[in-house]
């Protein structure tokens, strides 16, 4: 019999496993890297995004980033001082566990630093982020922004949406064309409440976010630590200190 032409479904997440030769590159490229720079930062990102990784990636032309398996790239640097491959980033090992990566790099710790600490970018929420802040869609007639600026500054949702609002369980009719939240009866009189800081958004909450454009993720590096050459010692980068001089920057 004739094989069928009928189209095939494809599980896009379905995804080919690393093989050891590319296991053995990165276990080379980071190992061919410890001699060549003369710093190396443990980094971890914030709501991981791989274009802004990308870019990332593009705006360091001169340093070289590594992604990879904490094990792997734990036995590349060596993990006790006999095995290491440079005096001291041994050291670095213990902080190589959860989402980090590798860069090496010759600028100075201070600069690269600052670097790393000023690259951000927003973006809309995935199901299983912890809503940073609350957001409610005033009643009344709802605007594309869901009050987010004043209604003088924004346009009404269009008609067109107001039937996946009702699937996505916000109570809206329409009158007159117009989007209106809250029933004839003054249900929904207070408005809806999409989301509540703190919240662990799910998918629904994730497309009503997305359909009133409010970006709740951001994308953000921050350094665990990092050793130098020249003193053959790791220096901790205090977490809690980065994150506040990223708001204060912030708040400028």
């Amino acid at each position: 019999m004739p094989k069928s032409k009928r189209s095939k479904v494809v599980h896009l997440t379905s995804v080919t496993k690393k093989t050891r030769e590319q296991k053995e590159q990165l276990f080379s490229n980071i190992r061919g890297c410890v001699p060549e720079y003369q710093h190396c930062f443990v980094f971890s990102v914030d709501n991981m995004r791989n274009n802004q990784l990308k870019d990332l990636r593009r705006d360091m032309a001169d340093s070289r980033m590594f992604f990879g398996k904490t094990k792997l790239m734990a036995r590349a640097l060596g993990q006790t001082p006999e095995d290491e491959q440079a005096d001291g980033i041994h050291g670095l090992t213990r902080h190589l566990s959860g989402t980090v990566g590798l860069i090496f790099t010759n600028d100075p710790p201070a600069e690269m630093l600052a670097r790393l600490r000023s690259v951000h970018a927003v973006d809309f929420a995935r199901a299983g982020t912890v809503a940073t802040r609350a957001f409610r869609i005033p009643p009344g007639i709802v605007y594309s922004t869901g009050g987010e600026v004043p209604a003088d500054d924004d346009v009404p949702m269009a008609h067109s949406v107001e039937p996946e609002l009702r699937k996505l369980g916000v109570p809206t009719r329409l009158v007159k064309g117009k989007v209106v939240l809250g029933a004839e009866d003054g249900s929904g009189s207070e408005g809806y409440v999409v989301c509540r800081e703190g919240d662990v958004l799910d998918g629904r909450q994730t497309r009503l976010l997305k359909l009133f454009s409010v970006c709740l993720s951001e994308f953000r590096v921050r350094v665990i630590a990092y050793w130098s050459a020249a003193s053959s010692k790791v220096t901790e980068v205090d977490s809690a200190a980065e994150a506040a001089t990223s708001m204060e920057e912030d708040s400028d």
